[in-house]
């Protein structure tokens, strides 16, 4: 996002099928979306967000990526053959910086940064987790602590539509509250969380921004 994550190949089409069944399952479980599917706590975020442009993320260590020579090394290598700009390192440390900011956005109820980042599906699972949430008065806490794994572990390209799936590994600290701040779910114990996220992109447009689509528990 230009908000001070130069990620080049826009976060991916950042959640979907997963959404559904991700934030009722994954994110009300370990993340603390329990509930009415929630995340973080609200953190003021800019009003203009704009998507994380995963590529263009600076001192981030270098993560480990697929053998070349594997199915998944082949499928990224097709990948750069449909658009010359696309780096699979610049991409893992992109969607690092998304599964921050939308793990973060998704706890604030944050849905203007939360929509540039996710396929119309995620979105919509998203937001009704979040307007349940905000029914029934409860508010999300979460705290990455960190994140000690960000890996490739799916690739593919059906034309010019690339989809790639990352495993993250963090640990985070997650809880949902009443209004009371009464803990419903959750705790304040910091607990190891896998997850894995699918972005999508269509590399044949101008377009560099990657949404996610899909995401379930690793």
């Amino acid at each position: 996002m230009d908000s001070g994550f130069p990620i080049d190949l826009v976060l991916f089409g950042l959640v979907a099928a997963f959404l559904v069944l991700r934030l009722i399952s994954v994110l009300g479980k370990r993340t603390g979306f329990e509930q009415p599917t929630a995340r973080l706590v609200p953190h003021p975020l800019p009003t203009a967000p704009i998507a994380p442009v995963i590529d263009a993320v600076a001192e981030i260590p270098a993560r480990p990526l697929p053998d070349p020579s594997s199915p998944i090394g082949q499928a990224l290598l097709a990948m750069t053959r449909v658009d010359a700009n696309f780096q699979p390192q610049r991409f893992l440390d992109g969607a690092d910086a998304a599964f921050r900011i939308i793990v973060m956005a998704y706890a604030n109820g944050d849905r203007v940064r939360l929509r540039p980042l996710l396929s119309d599906d995620t979105y919509a699972a998203f937001e009704g987790a979040i307007a349940a949430r905000e029914a029934a008065g409860h508010r999300q806490k979460t705290d990455i602590r960190s994140v000690e794994s960000v890996s490739i572990v799916q690739a593919e390209l059906a034309g010019s539509i690339a989809t790639i799936a990352v495993r993250f590994v963090s640990d985070q600290v997650n809880m949902t509250m009443d209004a009371n701040g009464t803990i419903l779910t959750g705790t304040d114990a910091v607990t190891e969380i896998a997850d894995v996220w699918s972005f999508e992109r269509d590399l044949a447009k101008p377009d560099p921004a990657w949404r996610l689509v899909a995401a379930h528990s690793a």
